[in-house]
């Protein structure tokens, strides 16, 4: 698939260098720029209407969050990940995810509560229509609220890097033909013991639940990968 059919970038008033950069982890990240496929940096640039500086700029960024790798005699592709890599992920997703739950029912507010309460239910809907790509966005809001209100800038940087680099095993996850019978049911379930025990500002609860959560979606990835 060539870099021009993928995607193109929406200039707005955000300084150029972060659109660019991303607009191509965005596509990375979704799937529309494939693992293993070449980034030419002369169709990136004829694509993108920018300098091959800015360009070089976003591959190394890129390259600094895991999603691109250079390689000899074919410059920056984007990164295949491994199995074993993705057992490492989902083990530093689920510290990661239920320090962010602990915190959040210590320090969120009534406010920030409600605003996770109510993304739920939109996860419940997405799930409910079946939509992969719409249960990812539900559920991404619904981790993101809750990053915001643990109140921690480090945690939200390290999960922000995490998130990106395991969104590809989420979307299997999410999509395989071969998904366990009663999977959604089971996050559903998991999700809304979090929220119950943050509710409770049971900080210990919450960070069990999650990570309970998060262990059993590496294991179906795990059963997925085979």
């Amino acid at each position: 698939m060539a870099v021009e059919d993928s995607f193109e970038i929406v200039k707005t008033v955000a300084p150029l260098r972060r659109q660019v950069f991303d607009g191509l982890r965005q596509a990375i990240i979704s799937g529309r720029l494939k693992p293993g496929q070449r980034l030419t940096e002369r169709e990136l640039m004829a694509m993108m209407n920018v300098s091959r500086t800015v360009i070089r700029e976003a591959l190394r960024q890129l390259e600094t969050e895991g999603l691109v790798a250079l390689v000899a005699n074919r410059g920056p592709i984007v990164r295949e990940l491994t199995k074993e890599e993705a057992n490492d992920l989902y083990r530093m997703r689920s510290v990661l995810e239920g320090f962010a739950a602990r915190l959040f029912a210590e320090n969120a507010a009534d406010a920030d509560v409600a605003k996770l309460a109510a993304e739920l239910e939109a996860v419940e809907k997405a799930y409910a229509r079946g939509d992969a790509e719409e249960i990812l966005q539900s559920k991404n809001a619904f981790y993101q609220i809750m990053t915001d209100g643990a109140g921690s800038e480090t945690l939200a940087q390290m999960l922000g890097t995490l998130h990106a680099r395991i969104w590809r095993w989420r979307a299997l996850g999410l999509s395989h033909a071969d998904r366990r019978e009663g999977r959604s049911e089971e996050t559903i379930h998991n999700l809304h013991a979090v929220l119950a025990a943050i509710r409770e500002r049971d900080a210990d609860a919450a960070e069990t639940r999650m990570r309970v959560e998060t262990q059993q979606a590496a294991d179906e990835v795990r059963r997925l990968l085979g």
